[in-house]
């Protein structure tokens, strides 16, 4: 071959070269758009090295880094683990290392910058070994959960709490009435709001859900910790209070939120005042949460009749 001929070849070997660099740039961009709009990110870890290829940008992003902030190695993956879930996460990756697990995923919490908290879903593959069987590449992706957990949160919220005012909701209160009865007295406080009916009336609904609201957070603010606050609904509250009914906490703590109904609401359009009738009663051995209810629901009707805004003990 003379030497313009090789040299010819040279070039257009250079040329197909090039050519094939630019198909295979074009190639990663084109992944990298497609994960990055599926929110998946793409991975490639070499076992030996610990050297991670990020094959498009989401992973350090979902973390609140920048390009190149973070180091592409396992052990900064590691390091930004959550410490709470750092044991599990670890041991579902060396399982599918060691062949116990036949892939590895993890549903976890990582720590990003400015330590913000990220949901991720992790799932990998042993995709390369040696010759001796080792592992060498494992590929994988991770994808962003951190707004699913959110709705899961809020859904968890909705199912156990009252939309309006956030109090434990009928669903909730039975079941912390069946876990504090088995701890020991327990006393159910029946809280039925005075003259609430007149609020709507005057100044309309919405004053009336600012009333309920203002007043939740007093009479949140008027119980201990150990106590549980929730609305059955409409003007109809109920305190579980751990005591005897013969404990002076009990007396005291159903005053102070019959004075927190007692006292004036400043509204927007106005100002509301209303009272309540309040009966507490003890549980029972045999009692259910409707039979609790039920004999404080009595109690309160006592008040009711009396000419109400009171507080009566059964």
């Amino acid at each position: 071959m003379s030497e313009e001929a090789l040299r010819q070849q040279i070039q257009n070997l250079k040329k197909h070269n090039a050519r094939l660099k630019r198909i295979a740039h074009d190639a990663r961009n084109k992944l990298s758009a497609a994960l990055d709009g599926t929110g998946l990110c793409l991975w490639q870890l070499d076992v030996p090295s610990g050297k991670l290829v990020i094959f498009n940008r989401r992973w350090g992003a979902m973390l609140g880094f920048q390009p190149k902030e973070t180091r592409a190695q396992f052990e900064a993956w590691r390091e930004c683990l959550h410490p709470d879930d750092a044991d599990y996460v670890l041991k579902a990756f060396y399982d599918h290392i060691e062949g116990k697990a036949p892939y590895y995923e993890a549903l976890h919490r990582m720590i990003g910058k400015n330590d913000k908290i990220t949901w991720v879903l992790d799932r990998g593959r042993i995709t390369e070994w040696d010759e001796n069987g080792k592992p060498l590449k494992v590929t994988g992706t991770h994808i962003d959960m951190t707004k699913e957990k959110q709705y899961e949160a809020q859904l968890a919220t909705l199912a156990l709490h009252d939309p309006l005012t956030g109090l434990t909701n009928r669903h909730a209160l039975q079941e912390q009435f069946a876990l504090l009865k088995k701890q020991g007295s327990l006393c159910v406080v029946f809280i039925d709001l005075d003259n609430f009916k007149n609020v709507n009336d005057t100044l309309g609904h919405r004053s009336g859900d600012e009333v309920l609201i203002q007043l939740s957070q007093r009479m949140r603010d008027a119980c201990p910790p150990d106590a549980v606050l929730g609305r059955l609904g409409g003007d109809e509250f109920i305190l579980l209070l751990p005591f005897a009914l013969e404990h002076p906490l009990v007396t005291r703590i159903a005053h102070a939120c019959l004075d927190a109904a007692l006292q004036p609401f400043e509204l927007d359009n106005g100002s509301a005042t209303i009272g309540a009738s309040i009966g507490v009663a003890q549980a029972a051995k045999q009692d259910d949460f409707a039979t609790a209810l039920m004999h404080a629901d009595q109690a309160m009707y006592r008040i009711k009749r009396n000419g109400k805004r009171g507080v009566a003990l059964s």
